[in-house]
């Protein structure tokens, strides 16, 4: 049986050469940290998380610093163990946080999904795709047209995206995850 292009792409982006990556890093690290591109760096991963070469997609590439995150020592009230750990865990992933950071960049705009296209020492680089609402073509079109509900406003600041799903835990399901929905801090606040 004969194999299409997406195949092949797919199988290159498995195991990407690390002298492949190493060359796109350099490259990525001269830009913005929010830089539009005009095609999917990976043209696989983008039709499959709903992409389409048509008018009112936006391609964002996201560069994100690597790395724990930390909040600022306390200089005041005296010396406690609770005061001095400045490590903070959130529970946010590096996508989610991407796609939050490009959301707040093009607020015109609304996020569909994103994916990873690499890293180095410093960073991880994302891109996001993005949706205008306001576009003719994108509320004619049937697949897409949900997007320009209302409801569907700010939806990446709201957890509904995937990478926001699978930091909420909303990838499992069954009796494990009953606390989980329809939120965290429904179900008599007995969240974790």
């Amino acid at each position: 049986m004969a194999k299409g292009m997406y195949y092949y792409l797919r199988e290159a982006w498995k195991k990407p050469s690390a002298e492949m990556i190493r060359q796109k890093a350099i490259e990525w690290r001269k830009q913005n940290a929010f830089t539009k591109i005009e095609k999917p760096t990976r043209l696989d991963k983008a039709r499959a998380l709903g992409y389409k070469d048509k008018a009112g997609f936006v391609v964002v590439r996201v560069r994100i610093v690597r790395g724990g995150r930390k909040k600022t020592r306390p200089t005041k009230k005296g010396r406690r163990s609770k005061r001095q750990s400045i490590r903070k865990t959130l529970k946010m992933n590096y996508r989610f946080v991407a796609e939050q950071r490009v959301a707040r960049r093009f607020p015109n705009l609304e996020v569909l999904n994103s994916y990873w296209v690499g890293k180095d020492g410093i960073h991880y680089f994302y891109e996001v795709i993005l949706i205008d609402p306001s576009r003719p073509e994108i509320q004619a079109d049937e697949q897409l047209k949900w997007i320009c509900d209302n409801k569907n406003r700010g939806r990446v600041f709201r957890g509904l995206t995937s990478a926001g799903r699978k930091s909420r835990g909303l990838r499992n399901k069954g009796d494990r995850a009953i606390k989980l929905r329809p939120s965290l801090r429904a179900h008599n606040r007995l969240g974790r």
